[in-house]
């Protein structure tokens, strides 16, 4: 009894009994349909009007230019660079510490840029120029900007040192002749939990002087 009085104050949409489905299936399905891009082929969706092929999940063919050699992998594309440079390439100098680009332990050149490589996707550096860490020595000898570090006491436990350096390069090539306020914005992105700042102000000033 209650069923059929509710039918008969809120009688079905005309709509609905025609197709069998109500108006909430209805916006369910056709959302869901929006949402999802269609497959047409095997690691391909359909996305704009056009095929485009999907990277993954499987893993793919890269390769990487870093430290002047060309170095090859297959990996899945949700593999960062930093994961690559330490786990598939045994390039260590950059630090896995936070994992989500906020201390800049893993601070890399990309292309002369300073760039978190816990926040780049190794696909996305194929063809760009990659420095580390590692590539700042010259046959044996320390980059001026590394021996400046061991001059001013800058460093402590070292996990920071790495992505100090290579920041620290990266601003003076941006700017050989800084000023202080220079020197704050452009390390503003790296961290150091031993509080080394003072040496590592003192040994960009140290380079800069020298015109290194």
């Amino acid at each position: 009894m209650h069923d059929e009085e509710s039918r008969r104050k809120n009688p079905p949409d005309k709509n609905e009994t025609d197709s069998g489905v109500s108006r909430r299936e209805f916006l369910k399905i056709s959302t869901i349909a929006a949402a999802v891009p269609v497959i047409t082929a095997p690691n391909v969706v359909m996305a704009g009007g056009a095929d485009v092929p999907v990277h993954g999940p499987g893993k793919v063919p890269l390769q990487l230019n870093v430290n002047g050699k060309v170095l090859k992998a297959s990996l899945e594309p949700r593999v960062t660079l930093l994961d690559a440079l330490r786990d598939n390439f045994d390039i260590t100098g950059a630090k896995r510490v936070c994992d989500r680009a906020e201390c800049g332990a893993c601070t890399v050149l990309v292309d002369d840029r300073a760039v978190y490589a816990c926040s780049v996707l190794a696909i996305e550096a194929q063809g760009k120029k990659i420095t580390t860490v590692e590539a700042l020595m010259d046959q044996g000898k320390l980059h001026p900007i590394q021996q400046a570090f061991v001059d001013n006491d800058a460093s402590q436990c070292g996990f920071c040192t790495p992505g100090f350096v290579v920041a620290c390069k990266a601003l003076l090539d941006r700017h050989p002749d800084p000023t202080p306020e220079d020197i704050l914005h452009e390390l503003s992105g790296n961290l150091c939990r031993c509080g080394t700042y003072a040496g590592i102000r003192g040994a960009v000033a140290q380079v800069a002087r020298k015109g290194a």
